[in-house]
């Protein structure tokens, strides 16, 4: 499926204005129930609009999107009144907010009822003498209607023979973006044939979030509440994952976006990649220590919230093979609040699943806060910090290459290979990756099987690794190439052991 990243839909300039007027709301508003009620009037404007036939959807559309982008819940459809924009804000204007789940939600307003799956012939059809599509077809569902060939719904199996024979590319398989972006098939039905999540299912991956080109799905934010820490005067400390780089324009150093968080109020901003390097270093003697000795069959990564969840959720039986690292989200909090022991930390990060993770109980009291690349995006605009013409007045020199490179698919693995035949030169080492949740299911099942025995295998939920994340601004070969030139950039290749 053709992939819809990096590229400034109209879906996501709507996203990036809501997290701007939302921070604009945390930074300016006197009077936050009224100046709330008044944001959907503010980005969809009945004078300006190109379709006025739909102001009142988008505008309810918006309705739902700011509240999600307050941490809010979505509000339900079925009540007759369905309450105020602004029903639950004490909940929410406090910045002690953790995220609830479910995060991925439809709004259902917004959701264009898909198909699922079907095959169709479009007016490309030449109606040749030949008609391969129905000779092919192997339960006579083609048939030619005014000279065209036609195909019987009822009967059709979806098996795409006539599709993939047609000499005019004339059949189309129509496919519903999100449940085809989703890898644990969590993407459901309700009885109007709009998308639901499963929530049992879902593992917060946020793909099918950013494959709507309706823009019907999105997830919970933050921003408010951090922001208002910020103005409370508590010291807040920021880490950003190794998929930053980039992802603020193509004249952004790292050392410039360092100057720029701290110009936006951040008292200090660490790398991730330093809780990569001590989890890589950790991995790399679990795996000598337990695996290349036979005592267990094979190890999995942790950094991959949404790769663990789905581990445990669908292979309970590899929970005890997962590792028991901390994932560098946590390990790097808990270097900085030894360091800074008043300060409250947020991650920056490319990742979706990260928010949940950090709600988990055991990780409560290390991340305060979690934001997206996306969302800080917002936080820049509203204080109108143009990031590109940033003096840079700050070093990069956390972490070595080897944490860098967590950012990219195939990276946790290797920086796990690099440390074993530098420690421990002569052990044998096997690591495999797997990326999007398909692939991942795969490989767990083949490890299941017993065919990945003495293998460490790093899975990753988004389709490329982390710059591929769902909170993500920028393409990914772009991205790719940025963080390999970062990793190059590093003093040291690999942590001490």
């Amino acid at each position: 499926m053709s992939s819809m990243r990096g590229i400034d839909t109209p879906v996501r300039q709507r996203r990036r204005k809501v997290f701007k007027e939302v921070a604009n709301l945390a930074y300016n508003s006197t009077n936050l129930k009224d100046d709330m009620e008044a944001l959907p009037y503010k980005i969809v404007d009945y004078e300006e609009s190109q379709n006025r036939e739909s102001v009142y959807r988008d505008r309810a559309i918006i309705r739902e999107r700011i509240r999600l982008a307050m941490g809010m819940a979505l509000r339900p459809e079925n009540r007759e009144h369905p309450g105020h924009l602004t029903e639950g804000l004490e909940e929410s204007n406090i910045d002690e907010k953790y995220y609830e789940p479910p995060l991925m939600q439809v709004i259902p307003s917004a959701c264009n009822a898909c198909p699922e799956n079907r095959y169709e012939v479009t007016n490309t059809c030449m109606g040749c003498v030949a008609h391969p599509c129905r000779e092919v077809c192997p339960v006579g569902a083609m048939t030619m209607q005014n000279g065209k060939s036609f195909i019987d719904q009822e009967k059709c199996i979806k098996c795409g023979k006539c599709k993939d024979i047609c000499p005019y590319d004339a059949i189309s398989h129509k496919e519903r973006p999100c449940k085809a972006a989703c890898g644990v098939n969590a993407i459901q039905n309700d009885r109007y044939g709009r998308a639901i999540i499963d929530n049992e299912a879902c593992v917060s991956c946020g793909q099918c979030m950013v494959s709507c080109p309706f823009g019907a799905i999105a997830d919970k934010s933050q921003i408010f509440q951090l922001i208002k820490a910020m103005q409370s005067g508590r010291m807040i400390v920021a880490q950003v994952a190794p998929a930053f780089v980039g992802q603020f324009g193509p004249k952004v150093t790292p050392q410039m976006f360092k100057t720029a968080l701290k110009e936006l109020g951040f008292a200090e901003v660490y790398e991730t990649a330093l809780g990569a390097d001590l989890g890589c270093a950790a991995e790399a003697e679990h795996y000598v220590r337990a695996v290349a000795s036979g005592k267990q069959d094979f190890a999995l990564t942790s950094c991959c919230p949404s790769w663990s969840v789905m581990a445990k959720h669908l292979f309970p039986e590899t929970i005890d093979k997962i590792s028991n690292e901390l994932t560098p989200m946590v390990a790097t909090a808990r270097i900085i609040k030894q360091e800074h022991p008043d300060a409250s930390v947020v991650f920056i990060g490319p990742c979706a699943s990260k928010k949940l993770e950090a709600s988990r109980r055991t990780v409560r009291s290390d991340v305060d806060f979690v934001i997206t690349f996306e969302e800080l995006t917002g936080m820049f605009e509203a204080r109108g910090i143009l990031v590109e013409e940033i003096q840079a007045m700050d070093e990069m020199m956390d972490a070595t290459a080897a944490g860098r490179g967590y950012g990219v698919a195939g990276g946790v693995a290797s920086a796990i290979e690099d440390c074993i035949k530098e420690y421990y030169p002569g052990a044998a080492v096997h690591v495999e990756h797997a990326e999007g949740l398909s692939e991942c299911k795969k490989m767990l099942l083949l490890a299941k099987a017993g065919k990945k025995k003495g293998c460490l295998i790093e899975g990753m939920a988004c389709p490329g690794g982390c710059i591929a994340g769902a909170g993500t601004n920028i393409a990914l070969p772009v991205a790719a190439k940025e963080v390999e030139k970062f990793k190059a950039q590093a003093i040291r290749k690999i942590p001490e052991q």
